[in-house]
């Protein structure tokens, strides 16, 4: 008997119970991640243009609800790029119906989504998200990339939204290759820090003592002169100031849908890659109540909300972090940072976090793409190309995996109608009998039927389903058109080997088909949704 696996530790105390991992692994990757989680929130509210503080408590309550009653312990919830692209939207009509309810707007949204995805998981919904085809993902993963890609070319203009002069763009880009160059390569010296924080402190003290661009603060404050990043915890409340007018509800009840679907697949997604990773089985339902309790409670108390986070659930598990501890731990030492820490984040450089989001694009991007270019099919290539340009120039990803999924679907629907089989057989005494291999069903029943010929077949002919399977009412209607096709003709048609329900369906519906049965007819159901 192995002796090397230990038992789970299960420590019975409300949320913190020990059922994977040490306390000591999950305490130190919680640290850990609670460190990654600062410069992406912060880019990620600039994305979504809100101030920095919604991101960060977004992230607060995202990971803290999640990792205390989602399907995946050990798996990172936050403020990611994804639901800041698709809420901009929201932010940027609250600010045209007046001067500071792009807020407003973002929590109304944010609310509904959540509710969404707290009923997504009561209705047992999240299993369907598994079924999403491989391209889908290709696609989705790789518009997403392109749209936060273009999203921080607008950290390189001033105010007035041209471009920065020579010399400033100059420095600032070469801020953002520095920032890059430390992320990329200084967990080749150390992984003990998170690389990412490295890279924004260094390049902020760079800033501070010789260059000088932009910071998070002037961004924050512009117009002002100064101000202060105050990180008090937040009080509840529900938003005020909305114009529920036609529009209005079109823009939240619309970006609140996206919202929930953008966060349920890329949470499920990432659930399911831990699984593999951990060799354990997540609850994708649970997930979806907890994404969308933590989503409600995160606009609530004035978050921009989120989803679950690929990079930093990576930085867990390979820290050790397997418990729910670790994303616990992140969340209370992200709040504890922030409240105390709110003047430091003020200096955190513009220039930093751009170079930040350029390796979430590149770490986001699936390369692979191209040299899958190669070897998929082209309908294949059809539907990433689809995806990814919906997403891309819509900015809608609940459409754009909408459409990949349904155009993967009428191309497996076409590619399976073309493997229907009718192998014909003359017996001695004249009739004709059609042996049917192959799965009948709506996308097939056409192809099906053009290859039946009343007029020139002789006048007993037999249809035997024994290699087949009637799956759909399509079916049956379309053996019924047939039947009456042989009838106008003069000819007698009889079915074999139809399923008991298939029988009974036909009769029900004074069908004039004429049924054998037998004992070794199949016993199998038509599909239902």
């Amino acid at each position: 008997m192995n002796s090397t696996k230990k038992s789970p530790q299960r420590l019975k105390f409300g949320l913190i119970s020990k059922t994977h991992g040490t306390w000591k692994d999950d305490l130190l990757s919680g640290l850990t991640v609670s460190m990654a989680l600062v410069p992406e929130a912060i880019a990620f509210s600039f994305a979504a243009g809100v101030p920095p503080l919604v991101g960060l408590w977004a992230a607060v309550f995202m990971g803290f609800v999640t990792s205390s009653f989602g399907g995946r312990p050990g798996m990172i919830s936050g403020a990611t790029g994804a639901i800041a692209v698709v809420v901009g939207k929201a932010v940027v009509y609250g600010e045209a119906q007046g001067e500071g309810l792009g807020l407003q707007y973002l929590f109304a949204v944010i609310m509904l989504a959540g509710t969404i995805q707290v009923l997504f998981g009561l209705l047992k919904l999240g299993r369907y998200v598994r079924l999403v085809p491989y391209p889908v993902m290709m696609g989705f993963v790789n518009g997403l990339a392109i749209v936060i890609l273009l999203a921080q070319f607008g950290s390189f203009k001033g105010p007035d939204s041209d471009w920065l002069d020579r010399e400033q763009l100059v420095v600032m880009g070469g801020l953002v290759v520095a920032t890059m160059l430390i992320i990329q390569f200084f967990p080749k010296l150390t992984k003990a820090v998170p690389s990412t924080l490295v890279a924004i402190v260094t390049i902020g003290i760079f800033n501070y003592l010789v260059s000088e661009t932009k910071t998070v603060s002037d961004v924050l404050f512009e117009g002002t002169g100064s101000g202060v990043l105050s990180g008090s915890f937040p009080l509840p409340h529900l938003p005020t100031g909305i114009f529920w007018d036609a529009d209005s509800i079109k823009i939240i009840f619309g970006t609140a849908f996206t919202v929930a679907m953008v966060g349920i697949i890329e949470s499920l997604m990432t659930l399911q890659l831990i699984d593999d990773l951990t060799e354990t089985r997540g609850s994708g339902n649970r997930e979806c109540i907890a994404q969308g309790g933590a989503n409600f409670l995160s606009g609530l108390f004035g978050g921009m909300g989120g989803c679950a986070m690929i990079g930093q659930s990576l930085i867990n598990i390979k820290s050790g972090g397997r418990g729910r501890t670790s994303g616990i731990t992140a969340a209370v030492s992200l709040a504890f940072f922030i409240m105390v820490g709110g003047s430091v984040i003020g200096q955190i450089p513009v220039a930093a976090l751009v170079g930040v989001m350029f390796m979430v694009v590149i770490g986001t991007f699936e390369w692979s793409t191209f040299k899958a270019f190669g070897r998929m099919q082209h309908s294949e290539i059809l539907v990433i190309i689809a995806v990814t340009l919906i997403t891309v120039f819509l900015h809608n990803l609940a459409l754009a995996v909408f459409v990949g999924v349904v155009l993967s679907a009428l191309v497996f629907a076409w590619k399976s109608a073309q493997h229907v089989r009718l192998y014909p057989k003359t017996l001695d005494d004249g009739s004709k009998v059609y042996n049917l291999q192959g799965l009948l069903y709506f996308g097939s029943v056409r192809e099906f039927s053009e290859r039946l010929s009343p007029t020139e077949d002789p006048d007993d002919v037999i249809i035997d389903f024994k290699d087949s399977k009637v799956c759909d009412f399509s079916s049956l209607e379309m053996l019924s058109s047939v039947t009456e096709r042989y009838k106008k003709a003069g000819k007698k048609l009889r079915l074999r080997h139809l399923s008991p329900e298939c029988q009974r369906l036909l009769k029900d519906a004074g069908s004039l088909v004429v049924i054998e049965v037998a004992d070794d007819d199949p016993s199998y159901r038509l599909a239902r949704v």
